[in-house]
């Protein structure tokens, strides 16, 4: 999504005083590299699984996780083939159907190569679907263009990546903001949110360290933090604590359950982690491309 913006004005705003040392042919560099994934510009007690089970119960009136009443996302026959070259073509997703309800967090789970990273990055727009029908909210995201699905997921999404995806040259807070002036919030009020999101996260005497400064944890908690910081509806996270220890995931998914009941907003969360899984409402398991269980009948 940076490779298309950075010769519009609106990415020239992130060259502006709210990131004072950062000249934008230095970005472009690190952008051009990959060190900043395109997919993620626009882009603290103990949770058992106790807490799991009772979470469900919590879930905003209205909720049914079998019926869609109140699904904020919805995929109807959904499928994806990938073509390498000499004529391969792997069929990732076979006709996936999924609903997530408002507020729910979601795990999905399955083996190694089973389709789970490219599920979640279909159903959130990041890669295009060959058939089938993803609703975010209610808006279909193939009735949108390009542009429209990135504008999309700036306001309405937030990713949380394993690798953090965080740019090198900026301190913790002009890597929070640095979306928003992506998309066109005033540089000072792009300031005011992204403090208040590390405050959040824990990291507000960590605003004006750079990753190189920080442990893996907090790391992740300016991921986090950046995640949330546009307030969106929903949080996609691929293997966020696949790079961390143990007792560092765990704190790193008590923060997650911590803002889901705070805030009321949607977490799916993609992981190997059977202790993570069964802390979630519900785990979606694949397998083959296909979803071989959606996890309704034992909430």
């Amino acid at each position: 999504d940076v490779r298309g913006l950075r010769s519009s004005a609106a990415f020239t705003r992130a060259s502006d005083s709210s990131v004072r040392n950062i000249r934008i042919d230095r970005t472009e560099k690190f952008i051009d590299n990959d060190v900043w994934d395109q997919r993620s510009c626009l882009c603290y007690s103990k949770l058992r699984l106790v807490r799991a089970k009772t979470r469900a119960a919590g879930l905003p009136k209205g909720t049914n996780m079998s019926n869609g009443s109140d699904a904020i996302v919805i995929a109807r026959n959904v499928e994806k083939t990938y073509h390498g070259g000499r004529g391969v073509a792997v069929h990732a997703l076979k006709g996936i159907d999924l609903t997530v309800t408002r507020a729910e967090v979601v795990a999905i789970m399955g083996p190694s190569g089973c389709g789970k990273t490219t599920l979640l990055n279909c159903l959130s727009g990041i890669d295009e679907i060959d058939s089938g029908e993803v609703l975010i909210d209610g808006l279909s995201l193939e009735d949108m263009d390009d542009n429209s699905r990135t504008d999309h997921r700036a306001r309405e999404m937030g990713f949380v990546f394993q690798l953090y995806n965080l740019l090198p040259v900026l301190n913790s807070v002009e890597n929070v903001e640095l979306p928003m002036l992506v998309s066109g919030v005033n540089s000072n009020e792009a300031r005011k949110r992204s403090l208040a999101a590390l405050e959040r996260v824990g990291l507000a005497d960590w605003a004006a360290h750079k990753p190189a400064e920080l442990s893996g944890g907090q790391r992740q908690r300016v991921t986090i933090a950046r995640a949330l910081v546009n307030e969106p509806a929903i949080i996609w996270a691929d293997e966020p604590t696949g790079d961390l220890d143990s007792e560092t995931a765990q704190g790193i998914m008590d923060l997650l359950f911590e803002l889901n009941e705070r805030n009321k907003q949607t977490f799916i969360i993609v992981t190997h982690s059977q202790e993570i899984g069964d802390q979630c409402n519900r785990i979606v398991k694949m397998r083959d491309g296909l979803v071989v269980d959606d996890g309704i009948d034992a909430v």
